[in-house]
């Protein structure tokens, strides 16, 4: 394979960093970079920003894609200390209380995961009895990790700076809750006594699979603890006003006032590093043939890991596309997005809920306040997911799928109707994505709606690295730790923003 640049190439200026994927990383990444003085451009394929926590429009409804909370933005925060560094506010939210109601579907009341610690603690007394021991261990560990991220840690390193960063991050409670470091969450309540009590396991299965996409024998115990917590103050979850847009649109802000330039239906078809080690990308533009080439110094992927083995080619290391290759696949996701009149929903219905035993599988549904923008006064929109395996859905032939998708259809909007007490005819609007959609929103493979699962081999040392076997070239996103969710995707970038500027002999620090 040739290694001389092409002539579209040779022609321009290299950039000092292309960021590719204007998720809620990629903006993250390349604000942070271009705030340190770097020349950035962000490619993104879709016509907005936002990828997974992005919002899309049907008539006088708005829909947030996919995530629809958002963690971080409690003073001291990811996002609140990102926000500030980047010198914008923080879009306008209200906390999350409760962050979820959760049905089990056995016959007892539903569990409230209550804001106020204390509540909350009385909450989980009163549905799991003798589960204590169980949830101290995890306020444990979840403190050990908290102090720990506080250090802005990089794992697994892969450099002397990486390793000296994290060692200064550690504590003696991190050194002791390493013990655990290959223990599921399943392996917590067995050790608490606790691994007898099957609702408490179904309701860790349903909260786990919302932040890991693992139930709790899967989930390493060290990321369970954590996001077990995420809900309780000083921490919290919060609803955006107007919807998840407002998040990436407060980045974007921030890229425009450091410089930087975000490019719209620019999607990446190729990268290869060139013999003068600068990395060249090939790119199409808005369906636009010819594809065109950029050179940057540096490339941070914020895309699924996953889709490196095609964009590199033989560029990609053997070992390295071995690795990328056994990855188990994330996550497809069916979501239903609908709209009701709001008389009638439940008196007080809370923004979000889980039902467990519906068809095709658990429920985890999200419900737009009055006044919050996404319906107009009086309606609600009402947004249903569950979790199924991405790639059948691309084996079917057209009158398959079309059957599949509207059976998924009808068994969602069956499972709400039963959960939430709505009648048929109450449905003012009902469509449905699979992960076909998905794909076609947000460009991932198979239309994977998170990351890694975050089980023990796959989580904090022994992840993916956001520093790649390949020099210049950076990941960040939900594979990368420390995991899923806005906050944690910031996070990633955070740390990816920050080698990057070292190699460069530059630093990055945010406020404590």
């Amino acid at each position: 394979m040739s290694e001389l640049p092409s002539a579209d190439a040779r022609q321009q200026d290299p950039r000092d960093v292309v960021v590719v994927g204007a998720g809620i990383a990629g903006l993250s990444a390349a604000a942070l970079l271009a705030r340190a003085g770097l020349a950035v451009e962000l490619l993104e394929a879709h016509h907005q920003s936002g990828g997974c926590a992005g919002t899309f429009r049907r008539g006088p409804y708005t829909f947030d894609v996919g995530a629809t909370q958002v963690a971080g933005l409690e003073p001291g925060g990811s996002h609140a200390r990102l926000f500030r560094h980047l010198g914008v506010p923080l879009p306008a939210a209200t906390p999350l209380d409760p962050a979820c109601v959760v049905h089990l579907d056995d016959g007892g009341e539903p569990v409230h995961v209550w804001r106020d610690p204390q509540r909350w603690q009385a909450e989980r007394q009163r549905h799991f009895p003798g589960s204590e021991p169980f949830w101290r261990l995890c306020t444990a560990l979840h403190r050990a990790n908290w102090r720990f991220a506080a250090g802005d840690p990089v794992l697994p390193p892969r450099s002397p700076g990486d390793l000296a960063r994290t060692l200064r991050a550690l504590g003696p409670a991190n050194l002791a809750s390493a013990l655990l470091a290959a223990s599921t969450v399943a392996d917590l309540l067995a050790l608490c006594g606790c691994g007898g009590d099957r609702r408490l396991r179904r309701f860790l299965d349903l909260q786990l699979r919302l932040y890991s996409q693992e139930p709790a024998d899967r989930t390493a115990a060290l990321y369970g603890a954590t996001v077990l917590a995420v809900a309780q103050e000083p921490l919290g979850l919060w609803h955006l006003q107007g919807s998840m847009q407002a998040l990436s649109g407060q980045l974007e802000l921030a890229l425009q006032l450091a410089g930087g330039r975000l490019r719209l239906r620019h999607r990446l078809s190729g990268l290869r590093r060139t013999a003068s080690g600068l990395w060249e990308l090939t790119v199409n533009r808005g369906g636009q043939s010819p594809s065109s080439t950029l050179l940057a110094r540096d490339v941070v992927l914020a895309i699924p890991p996953q889709a490196l083995p095609d964009l590199l080619g033989d560029g990609l290391p053997q070992g390295y596309r071995r690795r990328l290759q056994g990855l188990a696949d994330p996550s497809g996701a069916l979501v239903l997005y609908g709209a009701v009149p709001r008389p009638a929903l439940p008196a007080a219905v809370p923004n979000h809920l889980q039902f467990n035993g519906t068809s095709p599988g658990s429920l985890f549904v999200s419900v737009s306040e009055e006044g919050d923008g996404r319906a107009p006064a009086g309606q609600a929109t009402v947004i249903a997911s569950v979790f199924t395996p991405a790639r059948p859905w691309f084996a079917l032939e057209a009158s398959a799928y079309d059957a599949a998708k509207a059976e998924a259809l009808r068994a969602i909007q069956a499972g709400l109707e039963r959960g939430l007490g709505l009648p048929r005819e109450a449905w003012l609007h009902a469509e449905l994505a699979t992960p076909r959609g998905f794909a076609r929103w947000t460009s991932r493979p198979f239309g994977f709606v998170g990351g890694l699962g975050q089980r023990p081999r796959n989580f904090g040392p022994f992840g993916l690295a956001s520093r790649t076997p390949l020099r210049g070239l950076w990941l960040c996103g939900d594979a990368i730790y420390p995991g899923e969710g806005t906050a944690g995707v910031s996070l990633s970038a955070l740390t990816a923003s920050r080698q990057l500027l070292a190699s460069r002999g530059l630093s990055l620090e945010l406020e404590p």
